[in-house]
């Protein structure tokens, strides 16, 4: 398997039609017959080119974006039994307020910031011509307690490496799940043909160096005094894990 494919659309209709899912999490499927300004028949039509296509599926009224990332797969421990899953656009309230929560301590700034851009853009997984992006969520009974993240550039120069965030609720680590959420979000790239995945850190933020560390990253460079964290200036560490 190779690096995302681009995007390729046989009609305009095709690309009004997918861009106005984009940009819109999970829209109902009458609200995107109402938005692209397409003739009924040639929707329908067009519709189904693109969900053959794998570039959409339609669910229970609503129409999401098809970017397959796997299956649920259940862990179980002595204490507690988890699910790590692809996330979906119903995740999304629950979401941010699990990255918010997790990064509430000013400690992880990428990851805070991830928070305000999912917010901003009202929808969980991106795919375009430009960047791509993808959760995976960690969940006990249905509630998301971690997640991570890829950010995929899809210009030719960026193809092949990814940004990656990762985070759980403190109350439930320990467990194994940062780790199992890791390798599932590892896994993806590699499978999809990224030779090497990124993160950034504040250096205050020293259990997330140590664990990334402990899990074969490695660390490429220092940008001093990077972060503003309250009234004191902070460094940045780059790590990176390359396959």
């Amino acid at each position: 398997m190779t690096v995302l494919e681009p995007l390729a659309f046989e009609t305009e209709s095709d690309r009004r039609i997918y861009q106005f899912v984009d940009r819109h999490g999970a829209p109902a499927l009458e609200e995107v017959r109402d938005a692209v300004d397409v003739p009924d028949d040639e929707f329908d039509e067009r519709l189904d080119y693109l969900q053959d296509r794998g570039y959409v599926e339609r669910q229970d009224g609503t129409v999401e974006l098809g970017l397959d990332a796997g299956a649920e797969r259940e862990y179980e421990t002595p204490d507690v039994t988890y699910v790590v899953r692809p996330a979906r656009e119903e995740d999304f309230e629950s979401l941010v307020d699990t990255i918010r929560t997790v990064t509430d301590r000013q400690t992880y700034v990428i990851g805070e910031n991830l928070a305000e851009e999912l917010q901003y853009e009202n929808t969980v997984t991106r795919h375009n011509t430009v960047w791509s992006r993808l959760f995976f969520v960690a969940t006990v009974d249905d509630y998301i307690v971690g997640w991570s993240h890829l950010t995929l550039p899809q210009t030719e120069k960026l193809q092949g490496t990814a940004e990656l965030t990762l985070g759980v609720r403190r109350d439930y680590r320990g467990y194994g799940i940062g780790e199992r959420l890791l390798d599932r979000a590892l896994d993806w790239a590699e499978a999809h043909g990224y030779w090497k995945v990124y993160n950034s850190l504040a250096r205050t933020n020293g259990n997330a160096i140590t664990f990334l560390e402990r899990h074969g990253w490695e660390r490429e460079a220092v940008r001093k005094k990077h972060y503003l964290l309250g009234e004191k200036r902070v460094d940045e560490v780059m790590l990176a894990y390359t396959f």
